[in-house]
């Protein structure tokens, strides 16, 4: 009895541990050594196990490991891809993680990463490239929770590639969000950036559709968090002159 009673406590015990999420400390040892390849491999497997499939820290290791791979000029052709791929497992951890509970250590990452995104919007949108420009923003929508930025920008490329109808329904829904914001004080800086972007963007298309009322009545939405920013108010000025 005593042997049954002995054996049924390692069979439970072994339960417990199997149901507890490993802590990474490989992982995190292969960041810190800056062992990125590697790292990029270990956290893929433990992404495809079974029982972890639902926990966010492979796919938000993984996608460190991908930027940092993507940043470091490497020639291998398996890494071709490394910053879209790492798009996609941040955007996948951030999706599991849904109160962002589990990614809140990882914060100052996911602000970087997205802040390189910014830019990379940010450029296209100066060259004029819209095509580029949409591509990277409906990539954004994965690494964000607070979209209406880019959702203004959607439909401010769409209007800049000829589909009005696209631009006008996207921008109906960019509006009821706005419209359900009352503080952007919790937000990252590249979320921000993208909020004044895409408002900037949007009122420049009404602007050329001959709506200016349109571009005033959003402008003046927003006005109440860039009242310090300069550089939004000498835009919004020179949007509307």
């Amino acid at each position: 009895m005593k042997k049954i009673i002995f054996l049924l406590m390692l069979f439970f015990a072994g339960l417990n541990a199997s149901a507890q999420a490993p802590g990474y400390d490989d992982l995190k040892i292969l960041y810190a050594d800056g062992n990125y390849e590697k790292l990029v491999k270990v956290a893929f497997n433990y992404s495809e196990k079974e029982d972890l499939k639902k926990d966010p820290l492979p796919n938000l290791w993984l996608a460190k490991g991908l930027y940092k791979v993507s940043q470091s000029g490497t020639d291998d052709e398996k890494f071709k891809n490394a910053y879209k791929e790492a798009i996609t497992a941040l955007g996948k951890a951030m999706k599991l993680d849904k109160d962002g509970s589990v990614l809140a250590d990882h914060q100052e990452f996911i602000e970087k990463f997205q802040l390189s995104m910014v830019e990379l919007i940010s450029n296209e949108l100066s060259a004029a490239d819209y095509n580029k420009a949409a591509g990277w923003v409906l990539k954004y929508y994965k690494i964000t929770r607070n979209g209406v930025g880019t959702k203004y920008l959607d439909g401010a490329t769409k209007f800049a590639k000829a589909d009005k109808g696209g631009a006008n329904t996207i921008w109906k829904e960019a509006d009821a969000l706005l419209a359900k914001i009352t503080s952007i004080d919790e937000w990252s800086e590249a979320d921000v950036a993208m909020l004044q972007m895409g408002v900037l963007e949007t009122a420049q298309c009404y602007v050329k559709a001959k709506q200016k009322d349109k571009a005033k009545t959003l402008l003046s939405k927003v006005s109440q968090w860039f009242e310090e920013d300069a550089e939004f108010k000498s835009k919004a000025e020179e949007i509307l002159k």
